[in-house]
């Protein structure tokens, strides 16, 4: 058929007025007015995607803060590396958060913050000379938590919190997992043998290492149990950390507790099959609603935070 013999005369149209539209002036960003507030500025945010969300969220987080509700915070090792600890210690001191939960890697940051106040080595410059993970005070002192924890049958969170405090590193008050210690809050760690830099290590005990990880396992899902009307954010983990929250789900539910209605939320760089699939979407099936929000952790998480505390 010739290209040029359509009629293009014969088009149907209608009238734009009796069109749905998915975007109204009404939803638009309002222009920052100096000298405002942050409410006024998580105010002005668009009422379009990630600006609903990010409101949705914060509302979310603080309601289930004010009601007692679960509010657990789960995380890779790049949120430590991104200076997040001071804003999340402050969550944890306000009684927002109810439980951390990290991967093996959050353990090694976190403590070689407490004990030096700097983390993350150099990799590629490292790694070319074999001394990449080599750090003999991380590897010795993370070995003296895991024996602690086999010796007390803890979980390896409260080890290494515990070992923090009792060592009185000087920058004990930036760790995660002594803040939990101190205040009672859980933290679990989710290890997978082989990721680790103290895997290298000939004194790694990965018997009790395994061990105080299943213990912590079942803390974590023991808080999920009662995870109902509370929240569930997972910040830059893209495997480890959406597999564990799946196992919990389906174990808690599985015997019996209803884990209907919740909110889950996944903060990262990019949208990550696992976290979108056992995070935001298989989860909340139902009552549930999940939100995903791309971005750094370094803006979104004080962010966020700052919002909470605010509607707080």
């Amino acid at each position: 058929m010739d290209n040029t013999s359509l009629d293009f005369s014969r088009l149907t149209t209608y009238s734009i007025k009796d069109r749905k539209s998915l975007v109204s002036k009404d939803d638009f960003a309002s222009p920052w007015k100096k000298g405002g507030q942050l409410s006024d500025f998580i105010a002005s945010l668009p009422a379009i995607l990630a600006g609903n969300d990010m409101r949705s969220v914060i509302q979310a987080i603080a309601q289930a803060a004010k009601n007692k509700k679960q509010v657990c915070f789960a995380m890779g090792g790049h949120v430590i590396k991104t200076g997040m600890n001071p804003v999340i210690i402050d969550l944890m001191q306000k009684k927002v958060l109810t439980m951390i939960s990290m991967n093996g890697s959050g353990i090694i940051h976190d403590l070689e913050v407490a004990m030096t106040g700097r983390t993350s080595e150099d990799v590629a410059a490292s790694l070319q000379d074999g001394s990449f993970g080599m750090a003999k005070e991380t590897s010795d002192l993370l070995n003296q938590a895991i024996e602690m924890a086999d010796k007390q049958s803890i979980g390896l969170g409260r080890a290494v919190g515990e070992m923090i405090l009792a060592e009185n590193l000087p920058h004990k008050n930036l760790s995660l997992n002594a803040t939990g210690a101190k205040l009672n809050i859980p933290v679990t760690v989710h290890v997978a043998i082989g990721t680790d830099i103290i895997h290298m290590h000939p004194d790694f005990n990965a018997g009790a290492c395994g061990n105080a990880s299943l213990r912590d396992f079942r803390l974590f899902a023991t808080q999920i149990s009662a995870l109902e009307k509370g929240v569930f954010i997972n910040a830059g983990s893209a495997v480890i950390m959406p597999e564990v929250f799946l196992k919990a789900v389906t174990l808690v539910r599985n015997i019996g507790h209803n884990l209907d209605e919740f909110t889950t939320v996944n903060l990262d760089f990019i949208r990550h099959y696992r976290p979108m699939t056992n995070v935001v979407n298989r989860p909340t099936l139902g009552k549930g609603k999940g939100y995903a929000i791309v971005g750094h952790h370094e803006i979104l998480i004080p962010l966020i935070a700052a919002g909470v505390i605010e509607a707080l």
